[in-house]
C-alpha cells in the first residue's frame, strides 16, 4: 500500500475510532455536529498570509492538540474536555480520510502532506 492510501486508512480509523467513543460514552450527537466543523475556523489565519494561515491551521490539525487536552480531562476527571478532545480527533481523522493534510507557508492551501505522499 502506497503512503497516501496508508495516511487515508489511519485516518478513517482514527476518525471512526473518535467518533465511536463519544458516541458509546453516551454523549450528545446534536454537540458533535455543531463542533466538528469548528477546526477549520484556524483557516482564518489565511486572510493575513499564507505563513500565518499555514501556522493557524496546522497548530489545529494536529493530534498534539486533542492529546493533550484529553490527557487533562481524564486526569482532572473533566468530562467536556474528553468531549471535544474526542471531537477534534474525529475531525483531523476525517480530514486525512479525505486527503486534508498539515499545510506548507509556502505553498498553496490545497498542496499538503497527504498530496506530497
Amino acid at each position: 500500500m502506497n503512503p497516501r492510501t496508508l495516511v487515508r486508512a489511519e485516518g478513517a480509523v482514527v476518525a471512526a475510532a473518535a467518533t465511536a467513543t463519544y458516541a458509546l460514552d453516551g454523549r450528545s450527537l446534536l454537540v458533535f455536529l455543531a463542533v466538528i466543523l469548528l477546526p477549520d475556523v484556524s483557516m482564518a489565519g489565511y486572510l493575513h498570509s499564507r505563513r500565518v494561515g499555514a501556522i493557524t491551521y496546522n497548530a489545529v490539525h494536529t493530534y498534539v492538540g486533542p492529546v493533550v487536552l484529553a490527557a487533562v480531562g481524564v486526569l482532572t476527571g473533566t468530562g467536556l474536555a474528553v468531549g471535544i478532545a474526542l471531537i477534534w480527533t474525529a475531525h483531523i481523522g476525517a480530514d486525512r480520510l479525505f486527503g486534508y493534510g498539515l499545510k506548507y507557508a509556502d505553498r498553496e492551501f490545497g498542496d499538503t502532506h497527504v498530496q506530497r505522499l
